[in-house]
């Protein structure tokens, strides 16, 4: 299965997902993470600084034996000024064809942030876009353009500034890879690095704060209580899901 993961800002995929991101690429599913920005600037961190904490945050989410890379391309639009325009649509649209994506991942449409909401409504009107005939879409470099097609399901993770809980249509047991989800978020050193809470270092080369570890950890418990599993992530469907077997439910 060819998944697209959209995120306004490196990090936001790891954030809201990084787990589930960690559990398809060993299930073997093809996952590509696509950054609509680089990030910058933000009060700590330039576009060199991003660039590579993206690179270093991959790396951290790819799997073991028998599993699928994961892989990440930058749509480049500007941070904290993306807006919902055609040519953004077809930006977007450009990569799902490229990747021919079947399941596409992006953040929850209520949030504070003005990049989060722009980015899932440009997302919404890409899918239709991506099945047009009779138009060519641009594709970022690394990509090859691929025909129409409309992905089967858009799927929304949390990721808000805003201080609530989403009630998700359902969870993915992230058990055994939440190590992964942590070690992919203190890649971004910049942004939760020792200034944060002066938190311990996770590993010599990774150093995020104590406070949002445990938040990060918190949310992954509450999702998993939610389903009888230790760590899991939620996920929101505006569609209904088909079931041909109730043994699907676990």
């Amino acid at each position: 299965m060819n998944v697209l993961v959209v995120g306004p800002h490196p990090d936001d995929q790891e954030i809201g997902m990084g787990g589930t991101i960690a559990r398809l690429s060993q299930a073997g599913h093809d996952v590509l993470l696509l950054d609509v920005t680089d990030g910058s600037p933000t009060p700590r961190g330039d576009r060199a600084t991003r660039l590579a904490e993206a690179e270093a945050a991959l790396a951290c989410l790819q799997p073991g034996a028998g599993g699928r890379p994961v892989r990440r391309v930058l749509l480049d639009l500007k941070n904290r000024e993306v807006e919902h325009t055609i040519r953004a649509r077809h930006a977007v649209a450009g990569v799902i064809r490229a990747h021919q994506a079947q399941v596409v991942f992006v953040p929850h449409w209520e949030d504070a942030h003005p990049d989060h909401r722009a980015v899932t409504r440009i997302v919404e009107d890409a899918r239709f876009d991506a099945k047009l005939t009779k138009i060519e879409m641009p594709v970022p470099r690394g990509l090859d353009p691929g025909p129409p097609i409309y992905p089967k399901w858009v799927f929304y993770y949390e990721i808000s500034h805003m201080r609530r809980l989403v009630h998700p249509t359902f969870c993915v047991d992230i058990t055994g890879f939440e190590g992964k989800k942590l070690d992919s978020i203190a890649a971004y050193r910049s942004q939760f690095g020792p200034w944060d809470a002066g938190g311990p270092a996770l590993d010599p080369g990774k150093v995020v704060s104590a406070d949002f570890r445990e938040r990060v950890l918190a949310h992954a418990r509450v999702y998993g209580s939610l389903i009888g599993v230790p760590f899991a992530e939620g996920f929101t469907a505006k569609e209904p899901l088909a079931v041909s077997d109730l043994g699907a439910f676990t």
